[in-house]
């Protein structure tokens, strides 16, 4: 189907818990609710919701959105909502500079490699669920980690981190902490699946 989650499912590494991620704090939010998720689907429809999280990470308040046409993402890493608001994944990025991938026809910038898998990802979504600290509502650019429900009958019923696919699928690599650590930690095992050769840990020269 051209999916990443389908076709590198096997490659899969479930989170446990959804992580709330802003600099210098990594505080656990509640795991993702099946039930909840599929509420909010809308027929014919992509349903996009984000949560805003306060300090005691109860959800202080939601926003909702739903397009026909469905979100667009505008670089590897944002994901344009509307005309105000872009959503941006934190603690990932792109390799830099140029890439080639043969085993996927790819050759050209990390940047359109990343933006293109992140575009795969928002293809087929009946639901994205974001989360973000409160401190994000009102940002043109929120930082946040974000969640697809995908369903095909018989075939797919699944919930899926965003950056986790990605990393596992070597579209995007972990950002780092001034000190050389991961800024997101909980997603250290995904990156460490996506270096056994998957998209741009194919080319050389994105080896450290």
């Amino acid at each position: 189907m051209g999916i990443a989650v389908l076709v590198h499912q096997s490659k899969n590494v479930a989170l446990l818990a959804a992580m709330l991620v802003v600099p210098s704090q990594v505080p656990a939010a509640a795991p993702v609710d099946r039930a909840y998720i599929k509420s909010l689907e809308a027929p014919g429809k992509t349903v996009l919701v984000i949560e805003y999280y306060d300090g005691a990470n109860t959800v202080a308040s939601r926003k909702g959105y739903a397009s026909a046409a469905g979100f667009r993402a505008v670089s590897a890493l944002d994901v344009r909502v509307d005309s105000e608001t872009t959503l941006h994944l934190y603690g990932v990025e792109p390799c830099e500079g140029e890439m080639v991938n043969r085993r996927e026809g790819f050759s050209g910038s990390c940047s359109d490699f990343g933006r293109q898998h992140l575009q795969i990802l928002l293809k087929s979504p009946k639901v994205i669920l974001c989360r973000a600290f409160v401190s994000e509502e009102n940002a043109p650019r929120q930082d946040v980690t974000c969640f697809g429900y995908y369903y095909f009958p018989g075939v797919l019923d699944s919930i899926d981190n965003f950056e986790e696919q990605l990393l596992s699928i070597g579209a995007l690599r972990l950002a780092k902490n001034q000190d050389g650590s991961p800024m997101r930690p909980d997603l250290v095992d995904a990156e460490k699946i996506g270096r056994h050769g998957y998209g741009m840990w194919a080319d050389p020269r994105t080896r450290p």
